[in-house]
C-alpha cells in the first residue's frame, strides 16, 4: 500500500467517526437538557445528557480545573502525532490503519467538544440494576474500537516476529 493511501484510509476513517460523533451529540443536545435522560431499554440502557469536563468515563470531572483543558488538548495533539508517525512506519494492514483512524477520529470528536464548550457531551448510559457504567459517546466507542484493532494487529505481528526468530 502506498504511503498516501495509508493516510487516506486513516483520515477517511477518522472523518467518518468525527461526523457520526458530532451528529449524535447534536441530536442529544437538541433533545435533552444537561442532566436529563430518557429510558430506551428499561433496566439496561438510557440516553442521558452529561457534560464531562474530565477524562474518559468521568475521571477528573471537575468544573474548576482549567489546567485539565490544556492537558487534554496537549494529550490529543501528542497522540495524533504518535499515530501519524506509526502510520508512516507500520507494515501494511487495513485493520491497523482502521484502528489508527478510529483513535484519531474519536480523539478529534472529543477535542472539538472541549474547544467549543470546555466539556465533552456524553449520552450513552449502560446499566444493570444500580450499577452504571460511566456515560460515554460515539467518540469513546471509536477510541475503544481503534485501540482494540491496533492492539490486535500489533500483538499478532509481534508474536509472528517472535516465532520467526525462534526458527
Amino acid at each position: 500500500m502506498r504511503k498516501a493511501n495509508r493516510y487516506t484510509l486513516v483520515l477517511s476513517v477518522g472523518v467518518i467517526w468525527i461526523v457520526l460523533d458530532q451528529l449524535t451529540k447534536a441530536a442529544v443536545t437538541a433533545m435533552l437538557a444537561p442532566g436529563q435522560g430518557v429510558t430506551v431499554v428499561p433496566g439496561l440502557f438510557d440516553l442521558v445528557h452529561v457534560l464531562n469536563r474530565g477524562a474518559a468515563f468521568g475521571f477528573l470531572n471537575n468544573d474548576d480545573t482549567e489546567w485539565q483543558f490544556w492537558l487534554f488538548v496537549a494529550a490529543a495533539v501528542l497522540v495524533a502525532g504518535i499515530i501519524l508517525n506509526m502510520v508512516r512506519t507500520a507494515a501494511h494492514s487495513r485493520l491497523l490503519f482502521f484502528g489508527f483512524g478510529s483513535i484519531l477520529g474519536g480523539a478529534a470528536g472529543n477535542l472539538i467538544d472541549r474547544v467549543r464548550s470546555r466539556a465533552v457531551t456524553d449520552f450513552l448510559d449502560v446499566y444493570w440494576g444500580q450499577w452504571h457504567w460511566p456515560a460515554f459517546n460515539v467518540a469513546d466507542i471509536a477510541i475503544c474500537l481503534g485501540v482494540a484493532a491496533a492492539a490486535f494487529v500489533l500483538l499478532r505481528q509481534s508474536a509472528e516476529e517472535a516465532r520467526g526468530k525462534e526458527r
